[in-house]
């Protein structure tokens, strides 16, 4: 699995103009699975692997790429279209 972090996946469902359920549904997980791997309360390490993994294939079929320090919209111009997190 791609090293993430939550603010990747914020970052990444923002880029896609996605809500929690819609990315959800992408996923096959409940929107709420998605706030609580977005959450400030939650470490991806302790979430599991499996729904992680779920939430990552759907960003990636949708055309996300996950880069260091931020994501990207992929066949876009990246000056336009990456956003860095810190």
């Amino acid at each position: 699995m791609t090293k993430i972090t939550k603010a990747q996946l914020r970052a990444a469902r923002a880029l896609m103009g996605w809500s929690l359920e819609q990315l959800g549904k992408e996923a096959g997980v409940g929107w709420a699975t998605v706030q609580r791997l977005e959450s400030s309360k939650t470490d991806l390490k302790n979430a599991k692997y499996e729904t992680v993994e779920k939430v990552i294939d759907a960003l990636t079929r949708a055309g996300i790429e996950f880069i260091p320090g931020g994501v990207r919209k992929a066949g876009f111009d990246a000056e336009d279209e990456e956003w860095s997190v810190s």
